[in-house]
């Protein structure tokens, strides 16, 4: 009978003796083992599992020693009849739990109107390509670091410590480390006092719109934006503008004059992943000091910033005390940990305290000393180093296979980092239906519906991240999802048979090409140049602060253009049909189906 009810399993990282200890008391506290029941000796029960008895042996004593199980001289082994003692006793169990069908929602006077849709489903592991944000793989969770840092934040000493604390505030050394090596990096320089650790940002703004925010106070909110945020501020009854977001970030306009409270995310601006310029940054500074306003601003992805150096916080700028800053560990850290913490004046710190006092005293003292360790002890460091490599290659294999399979379909704007894509595409796409259609194929993107508060919002946008998907599968998920993008929007497309212009044979190529000069834009909104030169070189230089130049070569074949790049387009050799009207070059591919627009800038 035992045997039957106990099942190892010796693939697990966990050892055999703790499943065999876990399996155990599971069962004497469910009632499998009745209460005072003989168990196996431990040679019996070594040969039923197929372990070694001293395995067994250890298990019993461990037992013995909490008090699951007793040894009767010369009897056996027997679960102990007290292990129930103060349970109370229940005189009407069912064998199966039935649920009251009391309804008490009439009763509720706190709920949440909050927006139900959500960014994937729950089982998104089982999909071939999850192009999902905030979604996370776990190779890439730290856990000989994590195991550390706690196994040293839980040694006698460091308990005494860090339990004398429990009611007197934050951790000290969790706040130094905060203090000293992490908001530095923002340019931020705070007091002690001017720190509270939060259960991650959300709790963060959850405080904070407790201090700020009632009936009487108009808060600007980025459109789109993060939903979350607008529900608490709903919540507190506050009066929204819904300011809109462009390639700066946030507009800064006369609609902000009648706010009291600005909230923003200038780092990775959510869900565009658009960084605020430094000019948008004073001039949201100069209004908040005009308009007596409060800033609150969340960076939360402050660290993945790829192309260029991070702009300084607004926190970091602000002479007037005006911007409350939010933070956090790294998202991937996030699900383990949820440490978050807030800077802001003194004054404000002292009240959110209190407030947080209400809901939980502090964030468990245990965790708060284990991610001081983590600190401390240069673990963070190291992860963020190797997360920042790893997210920085899958940003930059997403952004060149959204490039090649879809060149003038689609458009992502000019980001500098940021762990997702904000993508535009043809004019005739329904992002919820591509969402659907993608699902099928094993391909999971992000709807955006849910950032948008207004009704009228555009219907062919939507998502794709790159934290929840290796970095080998991203060029595959995107060609898949080019083709469908291709099926549901072929009756608005431009074909070889129908499309404005020349097409040029093999006679009128060679008279063309050799020497031409073409520009075209990449979906990420910078130019690129591309020259053939007579002798079948091809040269290739993007614009912007961080160009990128490539070189390849070019033929004419069978009446089409052919080219292979070195690097870029993964070195695909493709050839295309080629269309000229007036200063513009349409190529379209073997299947007569368009692919990118071109302007002629020298010939």
């Amino acid at each position: 009978m035992l045997k039957q009810l106990i099942h190892i399993d010796t693939t697990l990282d966990e050892s055999l003796q703790s499943q065999i200890r876990n399996k155990l008391v599971e069962g004497i506290l469910v009632g499998s083992f009745p209460l005072g029941s003989k168990l196996p000796s431990s040679r019996r029960l070594a040969e039923q599992l197929g372990v070694a008895r001293n395995t067994v042996v250890l298990v019993y004593q461990t037992l013995q020693d909490e008090g699951y199980i007793i040894s009767k001289e010369r009897s056996g082994i027997y679960v102990n009849e007290k292990i129930h003692q103060g349970w109370v006793n229940s005189t009407h169990a069912t064998p199966h739990f039935q649920p009251k069908a009391t309804d008490n929602t009439h009763r509720f006077k706190g709920a949440l109107q909050i927006t139900n849709q959500t960014a994937c489903p729950a089982d998104w592991q089982k999909y071939n390509y999850p192009f999902i944000d905030g979604k996370f793989d776990a190779s890439l969770y730290p856990v000989k670091e994590w195991r550390d840092a706690n196994q040293q934040a839980n040694v006698t000493r460091e308990i005494n410590q860090w339990s004398q604390l429990q009611g007197l505030g934050d951790d000290p050394k969790l706040i130094e480390e905060i203090r000293t090596k992490i908001i530095p990096r923002r340019g931020i320089q705070a007091a002690g006092n001017e720190i509270l650790i939060t259960v991650g940002t959300q709790q963060a703004l959850y405080l904070i719109s407790q201090l700020f925010v009632d009936s009487s106070i108009t808060v600007a909110v980025e459109e789109p934006g993060y939903p979350e945020v607008r529900d608490l501020l709903q919540h507190k009854g506050a009066n929204l503008i819904h300011q809109p977001v462009d390639d700066n970030g946030m507009q800064v306009d006369e609609r902000l004059d009648q706010c009291d409270i600005v909230y923003t995310t200038p780092s990775h601006q959510t869900p565009t992943s658009v960084t605020m310029s430094m000019t948008r940054r004073h001039e949201l500074l100069a209004k908040a000091n005009e308009r007596d306003m409060l800033i609150i601003e969340d960076d939360f992805e402050f660290e993945s910033n790829f192309l260029r150096q991070p702009h300084p916080a607004l926190r970091s700028l602000d002479d007037k005390n005006r911007v409350v800053y939010i933070s956090c560990l790294s998202k991937v850290l996030a699900s383990g940990i949820q440490i978050g913490f807030i800077v802001a004046d003194s004054g404000v710190i002292s009240e959110l305290k209190k407030l947080r006092k209400m809901a939980m005293r502090n964030p468990p003292l245990n965790n708060q000393r284990a991610v001081a360790y983590f600190l401390s002890l240069g673990y963070y460091d190291a992860f963020m180093l190797h997360l920042h490599k790893v997210f920085f290659e899958r940003w930059l294999t997403l952004r060149e296979a959204l490039n090649t399979y879809l060149p003038n379909c689609i458009d992502t704007g000019p980001i500098q980092g940021g762990t997702a894509y904000w993508i535009t595409g043809p004019k005739q796409l329904d992002g919820d239906n591509l969402q659907e259609k993608a699902a099928e194929l094993g391909i999971l993107i992000e709807p955006v519906k849910r950032y948008f508060a207004q009704t009228k919002h555009p219907e062919n946008c939507f998502r794709m991240g790159i934290t929840s998907i290796p970095n080998s599968r991203i060029r595959a998920g995107v060609k898949k999802l080019a083709e469908l993008i291709r099926q549901l929007t072929a009756e608005h497309e431009e074909k070889l048979d129908n499309a404005k212009g020349k097409l040029l044979d093999e006679r009128a190529l060679t008279n063309l090409l050799p020497g031409v000069q073409l520009e075209c834009q990449m979906v990420y909104g910078v130019p690129c140049t591309i020259e053939l030169l007579p002798d079948g070189t091809m040269l290739g230089r993007t614009g912007g602060i961080d160009s990128e130049v490539d070189t390849g070569r070019w033929w004419i074949e069978n009446g089409m253009y052919w080219r292979q790049w070195n690097l870029w387009s993964y070195g695909e050799v493709r050839g295309f049909y080629v269309i000229v009207d007036n200063q513009q070059m349409k190529w379209f591919d073997q299947d007569y189906r368009f692919v990118r627009q071109l302007d002629i800038i020298n010939s």
